[in-house]
């Protein structure tokens, strides 16, 4: 398979959602490409770009084994690829484990990223972002953290006793978090030590 390639990842540096996607495809031995979208200089709002995914956001994955299939939205993309490429389940699950996997999954789409991602935006990037909403996703982002902690410290993995797609999608973006809460006075790896680990 020299020079063949089986998916193809459109992705950004600047996407944590891209490089979950990028870490699973490592851990099942895929051969990709990574093409870069460039989302500062608007890249992702271009026709090419709209008709692979309408809703112009990275991560896109192209799997060229499988008639040239077209997934967007990360998490969709990680669980096609696990029940497509993890027949030894070294990263996926199943029985009622995968109703489980599923729960992080859905938590880490609508709770993780979304709160995680306006944080990041209004304390990074919005010099005139109003403190009371500065505030309020900091605390939606300590408490989607502490949900996390309550778990980890009782077991070391999410679900399944090992690394599942559901630790690696939220791994990402907690790099972010941790990120954007590090100049602040909370003490992250104090009150989130499981998480941190």
């Amino acid at each position: 398979m020299s020079g063949h390639k089986d998916i193809t990842l459109y992705t950004s540096a600047l996407a944590p959602n891209g490089w979950k996607v990028a870490v699973v495809l490592e851990e099942l031995g895929l051969h990709y490409d990574s093409i870069y979208i460039d989302l500062l200089n608007g890249e992702q709002l271009t026709t090419t770009f709209t008709q692979l995914n309408p809703n112009q956001k990275v991560p896109v994955i192209i799997d060229h084994t499988n008639d040239n299939l077209v997934l967007f939205e990360s998490n969709a993309i990680l669980l096609y690829l696990v029940e497509q490429y993890d027949t030894h389940h070294r990263i996926s699950v199943v029985g009622k484990d995968k109703h489980l996997l599923d729960q992080w999954l859905f938590f880490q789409a609508a709770g993780q990223g979304p709160y995680y991602l306006q944080f990041f935006w209004v304390s990074r990037c919005r010099a005139d972002a109003q403190p009371s909403t500065t505030e309020r996703y900091r605390d939606e982002t300590l408490r989607v953290l502490g949900v996390l902690e309550s778990v980890l410290n009782k077991q070391e993995w999410l679900v399944g006793g090992k690394t599942t797609i559901a630790d690696i999608s939220f791994v990402t973006w907690n790099v972010v978090a941790f990120s954007a809460l590090e100049t602040s006075d909370i003490h992250l790896k104090k009150q989130f030590p499981a998480v941190y680990r």
